[in-house]
């Protein structure tokens, strides 16, 4: 007789795994091969930014199941033709989970397919961890992120010499945030970083609001990108003080990434050393001592 598998407790897989350092961490790099079912980044919209990987992992499914319309549907069409494909939306891990689960242990191919990389605000370990724990292999396969993709639209680095030294990836308080874990004043008050704020295309009137009572600069450049790499991207520039009732009157509610800093017009930046005196420090000394 066969066991049937125990019901799904997805915290208590979290709990199970807590302070324990996996030996696959040593063992495998991105990109590997592995066992298991791979969580793989879908990109920021456009088929063409999906991994190699990526591709040949979703031409080998049997069952995707994806992010729902988070990912485009020509990335569906286009390579996952012979899979069974499932949406995630409006279903909790403990229907998930033994979807899953279910389908790998009949001897399915299963690829858990997510937008942007599985890193960034993916949810991505929780169902992994509820995997592990029921016996079922798991890994990652990044993608490439909104940010970097708003970032090749906008034809900018989001950093840049003298202007931009660090990064920061966030999102503004609301539902999942307390008002005292939104830190995107101090990322902006501290001038050389480029702020990206993911999932909070509904708040950008309230968060540019919040910088304004908190004393920022006007005139502090923003973009907002929406559907960036998508068939209908739109870019809608601004600043602090403007950028809010731009993007309302654009009628965007999701999916659009907002970037804060100067490094949004990508100018006033300096000559980096890569390419100046550091690139010639070698040749300058081998010219020396050839005239020696």
């Amino acid at each position: 007789m066969t066991e049937e598998p125990s019901e799904t407790d997805p915290q208590a897989a979290i709990d199970s795994v807590a302070g324990n350092r996996d030996d696959r961490v040593y063992e495998y790099s991105a990109g590997d091969e592995q066992e298991g079912i791979p969580f793989v980044g879908a990109g920021p919209g456009n088929p063409r930014l999906l991994t190699v990987a990526g591709r040949e992992l979703l031409a080998d499914a049997d069952l995707v199941v994806h992010a729902g319309s988070l990912v485009n549907s020509e990335l569906l069409e286009e390579y996952c033709e012979d899979a069974e494909t499932v949406s995630s939306i409006g279903k909790d891990l403990e229907e998930l989970i033994p979807l899953m689960r279910d389908a790998y242990e009949d001897g399915d191919t299963v690829v858990r397919l997510h937008s942007g990389d599985p890193a960034i605000y993916g949810a991505a370990l929780e169902q992994m961890d509820a995997l592990e724990h029921e016996g079922v292999p798991t890994y990652i396969v990044p993608g490439v992120t909104s940010a970097f993709a708003a970032s090749a639209t906008m034809r900018t680095q989001l950093t840049l010499n003298e202007v931009a030294n660090h990064v920061a990836f966030t999102r503004p308080q609301g539902k999942t945030l307390d008002e005292d874990e939104d830190h995107i004043s101090e990322f902006v008050g501290m001038g050389d970083v480029t702020t990206c704020i993911y999932l909070g295309t509904h708040a950008v009137s309230e968060t540019m609001d919040r910088l304004l009572e908190d004393g920022h600069d006007p005139e502090t450049p923003v973009a907002a990108i929406y559907h960036a790499s998508w068939p209908d991207e739109d870019v809608i520039e601004g600043t602090i003080a403007t950028i809010g009732e731009k993007l309302e009157d654009a009628g965007y509610r999701a999916s659009a990434m907002v970037v804060i800093g100067d490094a949004v017009g990508g100018e006033d930046y300096e000559r980096s050393f890569l390419y100046g005196d550091w690139a010639n420090r070698g040749s300058s000394d081998e010219t020396q001592e050839a005239d020696d």
